[in-house]
């Protein structure tokens, strides 16, 4: 049996949507996160070592990072949801790596200074808030912009990542989409599309219900 040992909030929601378009059986293990650090639980660690989600349990194999998990999982199906086409692989590979490889880094810089002058000592506040602010708008602001252009337009040629057909590379790029139109950073008209056409889709709907709430659908 397959087990997704899921964090509320997390990478971990695409996981069970891919199982679901899959249609494979799984069990779900959920974890709460610290509320003070918003980190996950220690339990997780006696999982993976690196106490981090997702993670699945595919009988004796224990598979985290999310490429290696959606790999493991099409592979699992003879390659469904993955394009056949060489063009279609091609651009299936770059965008499996791209959402963990270079979208979600300015995402994570974005949350991190963002918090930063809030949990602050007092004193130092607002310098603090200043430094983050000018990283803010000196660095990251602009690189999410350049990644939302970039998505736009990669959605205005073709109406799914990897071309004409929906594959798991749009579940893997899912997330970081996500996080991009939740914390309000202006997702343009294609990508809110996307965005409105992936949560309609049945299969994430009843990921949704296993997985209990989730802030970025």
């Amino acid at each position: 049996m397959i087990t997704v040992h899921h964090l509320e909030n997390s990478r971990s929601q695409r996981v069970l949507w891919l199982l679901e378009e899959l249609g494979l059986p799984y069990e779900v293990r959920r974890y709460a996160r610290d509320p003070g650090t918003m980190q996950a639980p220690a339990e997780l660690r006696a999982v993976h070592p690196l106490g981090k989600s997702p993670v699945v349990t595919d009988g004796a194999r224990v598979v985290a990072e999310s490429g290696a998990i959606v790999t493991h999982l099409t592979a699992r199906c003879g390659g469904a949801l993955v394009p056949a086409d060489g063009e279609g692989q091609a651009r299936y590979t770059y965008w499996l790596h791209y959402a963990e490889g270079s979208a979600m880094p300015p995402l994570l810089l974005k949350l991190v200074f963002s918090r930063l002058a809030p949990s602050s000592p007092a004193l130092l506040r607002p310098l603090v808030r200043a430094i983050a602010g000018r990283v803010l708008t000196g660095f990251v602001d602009p690189e999410l912009a350049r990644h939302a252009a970039y998505w736009e337009a990669e959605l205005a040629a073709r109406p799914w990542f990897c071309g004409e057909a929906f594959s798991a590379a749009d579940i893997q790029m899912s997330f970081p989409l996500e996080a991009f139109a939740a914390r309000g950073s202006g997702a343009g008209p294609r990508v809110t599309d996307w965005l409105a056409r992936i949560h309609a889709r049945p299969a994430y709907q009843r990921a949704l219900r296993r997985g209990g709430p989730y802030a970025y659908a």
